[in-house]
C-alpha cells in the first residue's frame, strides 16, 4: 500500500527526494496511469510519488456544485498503490493554501519540503493562487532549482483525451462499462454501511446502505455489482442507486446493495461497491408486491450476468 502523507511541512526524511506526478488524480484513470508510467520511464531510479489535494479544489471554490468526485481519498490511495506509487502527498487544500503563489508552491512545497528530484504533469497543469502558474513557469522554476520536469501529452483514443470529465459523463448517462474501459477497472463507491429503514429485509432482500456522500451520483437505477468486504473478499450482488420512489419521498439518493448468499452484520464497516452494468432505470411501482417481484427479477438478472462470466476486475 502507498504511504499517505497529509502534512507537507513535517515529512520524514525517508519521504523526501522522490519523483513526483502532479494533479488531482480523481478517478485514477488510464490517462493518469500513462502519466505515472512516463514519469517512471524518465527516472526509473526514483521513488514514484504523487502530489494531490484533499478536498478537490473545486469543492472549495464552488461549494454549491453537486457532488462530483469519482474517488475519495481511500479509493484513490488504493488505485494509486495498484500503479506502484510509493508515496502520496495529499495536501490539505484549504483557504490558506489556496493563496500560496505559484512561485511559493514550487519553492516551499516541491523544493524545500518534498525535496523533489523530478516532476511530471500534463500540458494543462496550472497551480498556485488563481492558477497563476502554468507549465512554462513551472519549467523555468524547476530548472533554476535543479528539478527535472517531464511534460506528458494526454493519452487519447478515438473519442479524445482520457479525462475524469468523460468518465463522469459515462456514469451519469448510465454506461458504467465505458467508465470501466477508461479507468481500467469498474468504478466503485467506497463508504461506511449505515442504518436504513430495514425495508429491504421486510421485502426479503436485506441491503447494506451506503451514503454517496461526496461521490458523483451516477444514473439512477439498478446495477449488477461486485462488493469488496472489509476482509478483502468479494461477492457479487445487485444494487439500487436512487431515491426509492415507491417507498420513500426523500430527495436524497442512496446506494443500497444486496449481497448474494451473504448473511452477516456489516453496520459500521467499510465496503467498496463496484458498478458493472446498469440493469434498468429507477421507476415507481404500484405497490410493495410489484416492487418485491421486480427486485427478485433484478437479482436473478444480476446473477445471470456474473454467471455468464462478466466478473472483470474490481
Amino acid at each position: 500500500m502507498s504511504k499517505l502523507y497529509n502534512d507537507w511541512r513535517a515529512l520524514p526524511e525517508t519521504a523526501r527526494g522522490g519523483i513526483v506526478a502532479l494533479g488531482n488524480f480523481d478517478g485514477v484513470h488510464l490517462g493518469h496511469a500513462h502519466l505515472l508510467r512516463t514519469l517512471h520511464a524518465a527516472r526509473p531510479d526514483g521513488v514514484l510519488s504523487v502530489l494531490t489535494f484533499e478536498p478537490h479544489p473545486r469543492q472549495l471554490f464552488r461549494p454549491q456544485d453537486p457532488p462530483f468526485r469519482l474517488t475519495l481519498s481511500g479509493e484513490r490511495q488504493a488505485a494509486l498503490a495498484a500503479l506502484a506509487v510509493a508515496n502520496i502527498y495529499e495536501i490539505d487544500f484549504d483557504e490558506a493554501f489556496s493563496h500560496i503563489t505559484a512561485e511559493r508552491f514550487v519553492r516551499e512545497v516541491l523544493h524545500a519540503a518534498l525535496g523533489v528530484r523530478h516532476l511530471a504533469c500534463g500540458r494543462d497543469f496550472a497551480y498556485g493562487h488563481r492558477r497563476g502558474g502554468d507549465v512554462a513557469s513551472l519549467a523555468a522554476q524547476a530548472e533554476a532549482l535543479g528539478i527535472g520536469l517531464t511534460i506528458v501529452p494526454a493519452l487519447s483514443d478515438a473519442e479524445g483525451p482520457y479525462s475524469s470529465t468523460r468518465i463522469r459523463r459515462a456514469l451519469q448517462d448510465g454506461y458504467p462499462e465505458r467508465a470501466t474501459e477508461e479507468l481500467g477497472r469498474p468504478w466503485a463507491v467506497r463508504g461506511i454501511v449505515i442504518h436504513g429503514d430495514a425495508r429491504g429485509r421486510l421485502l426479503g432482500f436485506p441491503t447494506a446502505n451506503v451514503s454517496l456522500g461526496l461521490h458523483l451520483e451516477p444514473a439512477r437505477g439498478v446495477y449488477a455489482v461486485r462488493v469488496r468486504l472489509p476482509d478483502g473478499s468479494e461477492r457479487p450482488g445487485v444494487a439500487n442507486i436512487g431515491r426509492r420512489p415507491t417507498v420513500s419521498s426523500t430527495s436524497e439518493s442512496r446506494l443500497e446493495v444486496n449481497l448474494f448468499d451473504f448473511d452477516g452484520d456489516l453496520y459500521g464497516r467499510e465496503l467498496s461497491v463496484a458498478l458493472h452494468t446498469l440493469l434498468r432505470a429507477e421507476r415507481r411501482f404500484e405497490g410493495l408486491d410489484a416492487l418485491r417481484a421486480q427486485i427478485a427479477r433484478d437479482a436473478e438478472q444480476a446473477r445471470r450476468y456474473f454467471e455468464a462470466g462478466a466478473t472483470g476486475p474490481s
